[in-house]
């Protein structure tokens, strides 16, 4: 029970500040907006294609309804437009300038208008939301999947008693290959499972997020921490399950890099800096090296094919034919591309089913875009990490004072980026949806907001009584 004095010269308690009605649907929005990103193949699979395409028209038109009052406002602070991630936007304005010359017309408007759905929506939630609020709404859309995969898995094991086909569908499974299923039922006999978005590399990497992003909680001592761990055990829980091997490369390099910008936290001086750089690099160098050479024992030993799954020797080999018929504007936009169109279909299949990306983010974009895209998208990835890194590793600092703490979330952005980037030497998710999402979001929220804690937009909110609030971070 909460304690006051009663002397004459105490002023009264003071009930908090109560956020506004509108701003806490808008934190739902930016909910919604993370759980369908990064859960856009459930959404696929419980309502069809059609059933997803809506759905993201609807969040855009509501990202529309919400951003042109609040500039046009200008509340609950200026639009900073100078700080918009122009590289990423260069991206975005090069790929519809590529129907111009594209060999797939079709696919490239499609995609382009999801790629512009998820960049109008990543600029609204970094400009509307603070850094703790962007950390709580994708905590909350992490809890919201994992909670439903594993609640999806056990209601596949214990009462379907079988395999899930999409939409529900009832056709006879006996024949099917399993990589047609939404849930092969795997919880309780030992295999991998798939969780709620029907793939076990996006539920393994969903779950590398999600223990990223509960282990910043955690480390501001957020509220609940019991619960708060049993949400990372379940993340490392389904991780394991899923058994990803990009994605336990993936917690390694976010592990080394976590270990580096802690350690480069703790230096005093300059030269000491110098000497932990030169070190890890020279270290990251001899693992590369060693990684090139002794690529397949490492890959027998995760329990994969040495020519990652049929990348190298089939996907890669396909792509970098097709891209080098058009080098340098590239073939045409299309992230992912149409597995129903006649440039997609049939053209590179695994285990029967069209693929629809070229399992690595690079060859992607040069097929697409050439060389020029390849830059784009290079300076975009690169801007983001080089922020990112001194966002982490920096001591904040706007005056002459030198001696302020360390925020742990300020290490969120570069691990996020760092996970990303591994990803995509085997993935082509961080160049759409969530990848591309996390990309716009980060590079614009860091420019915009270098310093956590700091800013109109850190400290100010709209009250029920339509005055400005100011924001304990």
């Amino acid at each position: 029970m909460a304690q006051y004095t009663k002397h004459p010269v105490a002023a009264p308690p003071t009930a908090p500040e109560r956020e506004s009605t509108g701003h806490l649907l808008l934190r739902g929005y930016a909910i919604v907006v993370f759980f369908v990103a990064f859960a856009h193949t459930a959404i696929y699979n419980l309502v069809g294609q059609f059933g997803a395409g809506i759905v993201m028209i609807l969040l855009t038109l509501a990202a529309l309804a919400i951003g042109v009052p609040m500039l046009a406002r200008a509340q609950p602070h200026p639009f900073p437009w100078r700080r918009l991630p122009w590289s990423a936007l260069g991206y975005v304005c090069f790929a519809i300038l590529s129907v111009a010359w594209s060999q797939w017309r079709g696919p490239t408007i499609l995609t382009w208008l999801l790629l512009a759905a998820v960049t109008v929506n990543a600029l609204l939630i970094a400009h509307a939301f603070s850094w703790h609020e962007i950390v709580r709404a994708l905590a909350s859309a992490f809890k919201w999947i994992l909670g439903l995969s594993l609640a999806l898995e056990l209601w596949v094991s214990l009462a379907l008693r079988g395999p899930l086909l999409p939409n529900f569908a009832t056709l006879p499974t006996g024949d099917l290959d399993p990589h047609w299923y939404w849930v092969r039922d795997n919880l309780l006999d030992g295999g991998r499972i798939q969780g709620i978005v029907g793939n076990s590399n996006v539920l393994a990497i969903i779950c590398l997020f999600a223990i990223v992003t509960f282990g910043v909680q955690w480390a501001l001592h957020a509220r609940w921490h019991t619960t708060l761990a049993l949400w990372m055990l379940l993340a490392a829980f389904l991780m394991l399950r899923a058994s990803s091997a990009t994605t336990y490369v993936c917690a390694i390099a976010a592990a080394v890099v976590l270990a580096v910008a802690l350690l480069i936290r703790r230096t005093r001086t300059p030269g000491a800096r110098t000497r932990i750089y030169v070190t890890c690099g020279a270290s990251v160098a001899v693992v590369v090296a060693a990684v090139i050479v002794f690529h397949k024992p490492l890959f027998e030993a995760l329990g994969r094919s040495a020519d990652l799954t049929g990348r190298t020797d089939v996907i890669w080999t396909k792509v970098l034919e097709r891209a080098a018929t058009h080098p340098v504007f590239g073939n045409g936009f299309s992230s992912p591309w149409i597995p129903t169109d006649p440039s997609f279909d049939g053209w590179i299949t695994d285990h029967g089913i069209t693929v629809f990306h070229a399992h690595n983010m690079w060859l992607d974009v040069l097929m697409q875009l050439g060389v020029v895209g390849v830059l784009l998208m290079a300076a975009a990835y690169f801007g983001l990490l080089w922020r990112a890194w001194f966002f982490a590793a920096d001591r904040p600092r706007w005056d002459l004072r030198a001696d302020r703490p360390y925020s742990p979330l300020t290490l969120l952005p570069l691990l996020f980026t760092v996970i990303l980037l591994v990803q995509g030497l085997a993935e082509s998710t961080p160049i759409m949806l969530w990848g591309w999402l996390m990309l716009v979001l980060f590079s614009f929220k860091i420019k915009s907001v270098p310093l956590v804690g700091v800013g109109l937009s850190e400290q100010s909110r709209v009250t029920e009584r339509g005055q400005t609030a100011r924001r304990i971070p």
